[in-house]
């Protein structure tokens, strides 16, 4: 599980809370028609935005994904690959084919290289698995960023229709407090559905897309060599300039000592 993730919601839901009830009690701060035209319009504008299917996979793929840490670096991808290599160079790529592999996108690969697909074939299939793996994580991200967007401006919105109720019941001194309420928590719950919640989670999804656009372009080259059956110091070498700088001096240093 991606802690920050978690960590940092939880931390804005306290600092909001610990805000909240040192002026008062939750109940001051809930309002039917300020929900309404923060959630109710920000799902009518995505919708507007975006196909149906697009929602269908991008919503839950990324409240999935920002929550979910990869179960392996670039360096252990690295590590791993090398090891396989060095089974499939002694005996042969159908060795391969008891290995246990953490990762799930490389064990696609290593199934292909022990069940002797052609090269074109692995490299054509897992490239547009990557692909499409990549396309709906980036629907996620714009889809929860979209929101993040148009919340304030329902907001807004929410302000303006409280303030137009206000002055319109001018007269009646009973009516002023509620439509306050809904023109100042519309703005309120505006923000903190942006600020708090989708645009942070579009943010992380961002570098989550990179990663894994990394880490998956390794696998895709990793697997190729395991189909070629190229030496595992030759593999680990080609391989490195996908880890990070610090890990690489990291690595190099290990193999002088």
């Amino acid at each position: 599980m991606d802690l920050t993730t978690a960590l940092g919601l939880a931390a804005g839901a306290a600092v909001v809370l610990t805000l909240i009830l040192l002026g008062g009690d939750l109940r001051t701060f809930y309002d039917v028609h300020a929900i309404i035209v923060i959630f109710g319009g920000s799902f009518a504008a995505t919708l507007i935005r975006f196909p149906l299917s697009s929602i269908l996979h991008g919503v839950p793929m990324g409240m999935k994904y920002v929550f979910t840490m990869r179960r392996m670096t670039q360096r252990e991808l690295v590590d791993e690959i090398a090891r396989l290599a060095e089974i499939a160079r002694k005996v042969g790529p159908l060795g391969l084919e008891k290995e246990e592999v953490p990762d799930e996108f490389l064990a696609i690969g290593v199934r292909y290289v022990a069940d002797g697909y052609d090269a074109d074939f692995i490299r054509e299939t897992m490239e547009r698995e990557r692909e499409t793996f990549l396309t709906h994580l980036d629907e996620g991200q714009k889809i929860y960023r979209a929101i993040g967007d148009c919340a304030p401006a329902f907001g807004m919105v929410g302000t303006l229709i409280g303030m137009v109720q206000m002055f319109a019941n001018m007269t009646d001194p009973s009516k002023l407090g509620p439509f306050m309420a809904v023109a100042l928590l519309a703005t309120l719950y505006g923000a903190l559905v942006a600020n708090i919640l989708c645009l942070p989670i579009a943010d992380k999804l961002a570098l989550k897309l990179h990663d894994e656009e990394t880490n998956r372009t390794l696998i895709i080259d990793g697997v190729m060599m395991l189909r070629e059956s190229k030496n595992p110091q030759i593999v680990r070498e080609m391989l490195q300039a996908y880890v990070p700088e610090q890990h690489r001096a990291e690595d190099s240093e290990l193999a002088t000592a």
